[in-house]
């Protein structure tokens, strides 16, 4: 199963509280932090919600 390495590039100063609450869901907690999640529907749907704040890259497992 593929994974993805999902970085927080933008600072979420300013933002709205779904914003937050979405990167803090996705386990992201500064600027340039990095997690690795499974590949499934719930987090590609929570990434696109951001993805204006995060960089996102497939990794093998």
């Amino acid at each position: 199963m593929a994974k993805l390495q999902i970085t927080l590039v933008r600072s979420l100063i300013g933002r709205n509280e779904k914003q937050r609450a979405t990167v803090q869901a996705l386990g992201l907690r500064k600027v340039n932090h990095s997690v690795i999640q499974s590949d499934n529907e719930a987090i590609r749907g929570m990434v696109n919600h951001v993805s204006h704040l995060v960089k996102v890259e497939e990794v093998q497992a």
